[in-house]
């Protein structure tokens, strides 16, 4: 079973998101809105099916990576979210969370073994 297949997003904690979106768009040219930037590329086995990686600033005050106390939280887009889980479980991978369902494909958080929370993704479409 192929796990993950790519990077959906990268997210990090910094003092002020608006002004470092900004900077961003200033400097890098970045297209920012109040999420951050959303980067569309082609899937390399299929020119067809498109993906994103979503790079987000959050407040440095956030609660959204805990309980990992590393400034950063990576997402990685997998292809069947629930086998891979089932499969984590048994190798007694620590599970934040249920899986979610939205619009845009299914999320779970995990812990790594140096306790750096991590985003899977399983895009819908």
């Amino acid at each position: 079973m192929k796990k993950v297949t790519g990077i959906g997003g990268i997210f990090f904690k910094c003092n002020d998101p608006a002004k470092m979106r900004e900077w961003y768009k200033t400097h890098l040219g970045f297209d920012t809105n109040d999420y951050g930037n959303s980067f569309g590329w082609k899937e390399a086995s299929d020119s067809n099916a498109n993906g994103s990686t979503q790079w987000s600033p959050f407040p440095e005050n956030t609660q959204y990576f805990e309980p990992s106390a590393k400034d950063f939280m990576i997402n990685y887009t997998v292809a069947d979210l629930e086998a891979l889980i089932k499969q984590l479980k048994k190798d007694g991978v620590t599970i934040l969370d249920e899986i979610e369902t939205y619009d845009y494909g299914k999320f779970i958080h995990i812990l790594d073994i140096e306790d750096n929370k991590i985003e899977l993704w399983e895009p819908l479409g």
